[in-house]
């Protein structure tokens, strides 16, 4: 009850000091819809529908501004034009002969993988029962990794990546992505909302960072305290990215987690009440969430139709070959997809090098450099088909196929320069490691220190552990 008690008064205190970190700038006047884009558009998040961000935005001075590191930041100055330009044109074509080549490959390792050890790890070949554990463990983590790659495969279908055809692109993916207990147009909608807001405070979708104001609330602590608070205990960070990396997957599906939390602004009305969290009318099965527009009603109910058809297949096999079998053959390698699900997603937007922006500074190419790519080598080129590797290309078209990001990625490096982000070292050694390091290094955002101007507009990690930058010293609010 005091801790409860604690919170409340540092959430009322913190509003009257919001200005001391952020001045003005910070409290957004945007009132419609956080689906708004720069272009209004249901699902495609392709360069074309955003051809009224081609000419360049006037200039701003920002002054000095330091990333996490302690280096300094440039906002970026380059169009969208000048990354659809350089980008060879063979790189925009989609090949159904090959996409499905690759679905066909994923299914059939998948399949061999499970023959394989159905028939041939049993106590008649393998009489050691520790060593049976340990293959039928090697079991899981393989078919998670296949299984991936289906959901990947599933996720180029929701983009428009995967084929020409809108028809075969939808059809694929629903299957697919329903068979991983994954509700397709759900997924696809919430997810092209993303696109569309990356970095934006008021509007993105995923691993939107908490302020400085509502990491000091959490805490139940007062703004200008986070700069004097001790280091939090590692222990503490294990047990949260343990929680994020079993849980986090359906905790985003049926509460929103790490998404914005502005529904009253739903232009159509249907955020009234509803607000983020278990029971808060925010998840990607009801149809009237305020994640989706009225017209999408029909495409939740579809993605619900897919996850029951998928649940009742479960079941009969359930009884067909015992819980305790499908829990192996199943389960835990969908709870292995659901960790690579999350990992990639959370590295792919979380860096002591990445920005984020107020609604007031924010635009579409300055979000869509605040991504980064990272490296999985074999397994994330190949089995993972590089959605670690190449990341930030498909921000910026995402309707370019897996297999052509790699060259289109060469091509937009020139263009975007310093702009670009990535940290490959160590290969998949580096990205385990830098699951660590972002929950450490990057715990919220703020302004650098002594911001002014449109310079309050553009955030940075913040921590309590004495890593990097250290959050704004900020004076305590005189009492009156």
């Amino acid at each position: 009850m005091a801790a409860g008690k604690s919170s409340g008064v540092a959430a009322e205190k913190n509003a009257s000091q919001r200005k001391a970190i952020n001045g003005d700038s910070a409290v957004s006047s945007y009132a419609p819809s956080p689906a708004d884009s720069p272009r209004h558009s249901a699902s495609s998040t392709s360069l074309s529908s955003l051809a009224s961000t081609d000419a360049p935005a006037p200039k701003k001075n920002y002054g000095k501004l330091i990333d996490t590191y302690g280096n300094e930041f440039e906002v970026p100055d380059f169009t969208i034009k000048e990354i659809r330009d350089a980008i060879p044109k063979h790189c925009f074509e989609r090949s159904n002969l090959r996409s499905f080549s690759y679905v066909a490959r994923d299914i059939a390792l998948l399949a061999t993988t499970f023959y394989l050890w159905h028939n041939f790890v049993t106590p008649e070949y393998v009489p050691n029962k520790a060593a049976r554990v340990v293959l039928w463990g090697v079991y899981t983590f393989l078919q998670g990794l296949f299984g991936t790659g289906i959901w990947v495969l599933a996720h180029e279908c929701g983009h428009g990546a995967f084929s020409a055809s809108k028809t075969v692109c939808n059809v694929t993916g629903w299957f697919l992505h329903s068979a991983l207990l994954v509700p397709y147009y759900s997924w696809q909608l919430s997810h092209s909302k993303h696109h569309k807001a990356t970095g934006n405070m008021e509007r993105d979708m995923v691993f939107l960072p908490r302020t400085r104001e509502q990491q000091a609330t959490r805490l139940g602590k007062m703004v200008h305290e986070l700069h004097e608070l001790a280091e939090e205990t590692p222990i503490v960070t294990l047990i949260h990215l343990v929680g994020q990396q079993t849980i986090g997957w359906w905790n985003y599906l049926l509460t929103n987690v790490t998404g914005h939390n502005n529904h009253e602004r739903h232009r159509e009305g249907r955020g009234k009440g509803k607000k983020n969290g278990f029971g808060g009318g925010v998840n990607h099965f009801d149809p009237r969430s305020p994640l989706y527009e009225n017209r999408d009603a029909w495409a939740i109910i579809m993605s619900d139709i897919g996850i029951a058809c998928t649940i009742s297949i479960l079941v009969y096999l359930c009884k067909q070959f015992g819980t305790a079998n499908m829990f192996v053959w199943y389960f835990l390698p969908y709870m292995w997809v659901n960790h690579w699900l999350v990992a990639i997603t959370f590295l792919q937007h979380t860096d002591p090098s990445l920005p984020h922006y107020t609604e007031e500074e924010w635009d579409f190419v300055k979000g869509a450099a605040a991504t980064i790519d990272r490296e999985f080598g074999f397994i994330g080129r190949h089995l993972l088909h590089g959605i670690i590797e190449t990341h930030v290309l498909h921000h910026y078209v995402s309707t370019i196929p897996f297999y052509n990001a790699d060259e289109a990625t060469e091509a937009i490096k020139p263009v975007m320069g310093k702009h670009y982000r990535a940290d490959v070292k160590d290969g998949p050694v580096g990205f385990i490691k830098s699951m660590w390091k972002a929950a450490r290094w990057c715990q919220w955002v703020e302004p650098t220190e002594g911001a002014e101007g449109p310079a309050k507009g553009v955030l940075f990690f913040r921590n309590r552990n004495g890593l990097g930058t250290a959050p704004a010293k900020i004076a305590a609010p005189v009492a009156k």
